[in-house]
């Protein structure tokens, strides 16, 4: 019998329903690598994690303190930091609390690029409690890595890239939902994670893609979805997208499309956002419909758009819902809202196609 997964809370301080704390938000909506049991943020002790990210009741309790945590929590296995800041830094306030769950004898999962491990009297610490550091965005040993080899055009099973306007549109979760909506339908479904979310979710198959000497990236991609294939045999393949093409602090997304061969993309856009990442002097963020030519200049083509609707009420997100399938005539989803099953159909008729 598998054992149970190890218990954790989820570390947010303040964040919890801010555009930081995205990594709270994917483990709060499920993770297959650990049972949450609770949150720490001092801004909304009492309440239930779920409600306060969607108005979803989900038995996540969130605490004020590590103590609070504790004494009202059964064994704690690990404090998972909850946040993914720009840069990757670890806010200041974070430390101690990191100290105070060490001494309460919990491991640390850490998604950020500090690293706990470069910190000698956190290493001292974890050590003298006996519990793991565990750094997710450390990169691989350049032994490791894999260098695009093509083999990728041996893959049979279609395979269809996630790809967002801009940062944080939830291209995991609409991946993630994708994935267990054909798994609901009989359909062999896996999904190939490109950052520590992914893998903290409990993704087998992927990389992280900002941890990734550059020369790699192509080649871990490759690796991951040949692996996938090789091993489980899926009918469909799903690759979370990172980033978004044109965005300027970090453009992604060609690597899935042409050296992961996505020859189908799902597109999420948010409508009511304007700017990349929120910022006006990082420039306006396209219209679908220029993004869509772009993506199909790589070869591949836009079957359905998921809409993020932040900021929209839910009049707004079914109207946006009308006007974009009448604008663009593929279907357009409401992931968090509607699910995604209604898709499920066009996928099946593609894994057909290609049988």
């Amino acid at each position: 019998m598998a054992s149970a997964k190890p218990t954790a809370i989820v570390l947010t301080n303040g964040l919890l329903d801010k555009f930081d704390a995205k990594t709270a938000h994917g483990l709060i909506r499920g993770t297959e690598r650990f049972e949450i049991i609770g949150v720490l943020d001092n801004l909304f002790p009492g309440k239930d994690a779920g409600e306060v990210l969607d108005g979803t009741h989900r038995n996540i309790p969130v605490f004020a303190t590590v103590p609070d945590a504790v004494k009202n929590l059964p064994k704690i296995d690990y404090c998972v930091i909850g946040v993914a800041t720009v840069g990757g830094r670890l806010p200041g306030d974070f430390l101690v609390i990191i100290e105070e769950c060490i001494s309460h004898n919990m491991g640390i999962v850490n998604g950020l690029h500090e690293f706990l491990t470069d910190k000698p009297h956190i290493v001292a610490l974890a050590a003298e409690h006996g519990v793991t550091l565990t750094d997710v965005r450390k990169p691989k040993a350049k032994a490791d890595l894999h260098f695009w080899s093509a083999e990728i055009f041996d893959v049979t099973a279609p395979i269809i890239a996630v790809i967002g306007m801009d940062c944080a549109m939830g291209k995991r979760t609409t991946c993630r939902l994708l994935r267990q909506a054909c798994e609901a339908e009989g359909l062999q479904a896996q999904m190939i994670y490109t950052g520590q979310t992914g893998w903290l979710q409990g993704g087998k198959y992927g990389f992280i893609f900002d941890s990734t000497l550059n020369d790699f990236i192509s080649g871990e991609l490759e690796h991951a979805i040949v692996s996938c294939w090789r091993e489980e045999n899926p009918a469909v393949i799903f690759l979370e997208g990172q980033s978004a093409l044109r965005n300027p602090s970090g453009p992604c997304g060609s690597e899935l499309l042409v050296s992961g061969n996505a020859k189908h993309t799902i597109l999420v856009h948010a409508p009511k956002r304007m700017y990349y990442d929120h910022m006006p002097s990082w420039g306006k963020i396209p219209t679908v419909e220029s993004e869509i030519a772009l993506i199909n200049m790589y070869g591949s083509t836009v079957i359905a758009l998921a809409l993020n609707t932040e900021d929209c009420t839910p009049e707004e997100a079914l109207a946006y819902q009308k006007q974009y399938e009448a604008q663009l005539g593929i279907p357009v989803l409401l992931p968090l809202q509607q699910g995604v099953a209604s898709i499920v159909p066009m996928i099946k008729a593609l894994v057909g196609s290609k049988t």
